[in-house]
């Protein structure tokens, strides 16, 4: 399947959609991720890395989650041609608009987004960043309930399990994933300047 934009485009329709230098790279993060589970699983690397790097198109433009994100980001996509499954996928992580996450990539969109997040508040707290993570440094953080208090814990729990893979093993690899893009991700910690 064809996606309708390059991935250069669609980085370019991101940057135009979001000015928050933290929120484009939680967005690059959460393509990564998704990258290494279609490549993990064989799937369409292209259509999981695009629903990833799109799937908080217009978070900044319409944060109200009554009567904005993802709606926004659902038109636009669908404007521009993006197959349903990646505007499937991008409605799906959005809990409140109750669209069952029946597919693979909507599992691993859901399973991936909150963690990417978590181990990134995690990486920027450690001098040597997110390098040497393991999960069980994630767990210890999720423990203190003040650390990233707005991550739903027994939410990155339910992610992995809905995604069928051990939460200590999905933690490792998307701590994985995520370390090879650890620069341009903004998690080398204070230890690498």
């Amino acid at each position: 399947m064809s996606l309708p934009l390059s991935r250069d485009e669609a980085w370019t329709l991101l940057c135009q959609w979001t000015e928050s230098e933290s929120l484009r790279r939680h967005m690059l993060a959460v393509e990564t991720a998704m990258r290494a589970y279609a490549r993990k699983y064989r799937e369409d690397e292209d259509v999981w890395g695009a629903t990833g790097l799109l799937h908080d198109l217009d978070y900044e433009r319409h944060p109200d989650l009554e009567t904005g994100h993802p709606r926004h980001a659902l038109k636009e996509l669908e404007r521009l041609g993006y197959p349903e499954e990646v505007v499937r996928g991008v409605a799906s992580h959005a809990d409140f608009l109750g669209v069952p996450r029946e597919s693979r990539m909507e599992k691993a969109l859901y399973a991936v987004d909150e963690l990417c997040g978590f181990i990134a508040a995690v990486a920027y707290v450690r001098p040597e960043g997110i390098r040497g993570m393991t999960p069980k440094s994630v767990r210890k953080k999720m423990k203190q309930p003040s650390f990233a208090a707005a991550v739903d814990r027994d939410e990155l729990r339910a992610g992995a399990e809905a995604l069928g893979e051990d939460f200590d093993e999905h933690v490792a690899f998307v701590i994985a994933a995520l370390e090879e893009r650890a620069g341009e991700l903004g998690l080398e910690g204070s230890a690498a300047a």
